[in-house]
């Protein structure tokens, strides 16, 4: 994107605010201006591959989500960011943009799987990674890796499994490959990496 487009950008879109990159260009949009400020990208700026949707959790700030859009222009081949923070804290929304761009769709998917981001309008929001079942979201800042802190529900437990967390549920999957051996022979499979009473829990 040139430093031209920019300012022609944030004349049309006044809303629009140049956001701090350490490689291409990026503005920061409203999130109630998301599929305008979009549908402009795509149909007179050129902007028309969706690279990739992800987001940030910003844990104890506020907003706490911000999603992240990267944008190709394969006839000018320049790239754009666009970040737009999700106005609530608990449940964090998005509009969709799978009617813009059909690589929404999966990108769009994922990211809620994974960091909780419900995008409205989406036609199928599923987990992609992530079992239907599973309660958590693998990448926000709170999920535990070796366990969730909770009190045990009595003294006598806690002595004896020397634990002060339960497991994260990992029953089931995540769906790991050991990386030896042929291809043919390292399906991914489900591992159980939780620790019991009967494999202490590990020191460091």
């Amino acid at each position: 994107m040139a430093e031209s487009d920019l300012a022609l950008l944030q004349e049309r879109f006044d809303y629009l605010t140049e956001r701090e990159s350490a490689d291409h260009l990026a503005v920061n949009c409203p999130a109630d201006k998301l599929i305008e400020f979009c549908t402009a990208l795509r149909d007179e700026f050129g902007y028309d591959m969706l690279m990739d949707v992800t987001a940030v959790d910003w844990d104890a700030q506020s907003p706490r989500f911000t999603g992240i859009y990267h944008f190709l222009s394969t006839t000018k081949h320049v790239y754009l960011r666009v970040a737009s923070d999700c106005p609530d804290d608990i449940n964090p929304t998005l509009p969709s943009l799978c009617d813009l761009y059909a690589a929404a769709n999966w990108h769009e998917r994922e990211t809620f799987d994974l960091m909780g981001i419900r995008y409205e309008g989406h036609p199928n929001l599923r987990r992609i990674l992530m079992w239907d079942e599973y309660p958590y979201h693998p990448l926000r800042k709170e999920f535990p890796l070796a366990g969730i802190d909770v009190p045990l529900p009595a003294a006598d437990v806690a002595e004896q499994t020397k634990a002060s967390v339960i497991p994260a549920p990992m029953m089931g999957g995540p769906f790991v490959s050991s990386g030896d051996g042929p291809m043919s022979q390292t399906e991914p499979r489900a591992r159980d990496e939780s620790w019991t009473e009967k494999k202490e829990k590990p020191t460091d």
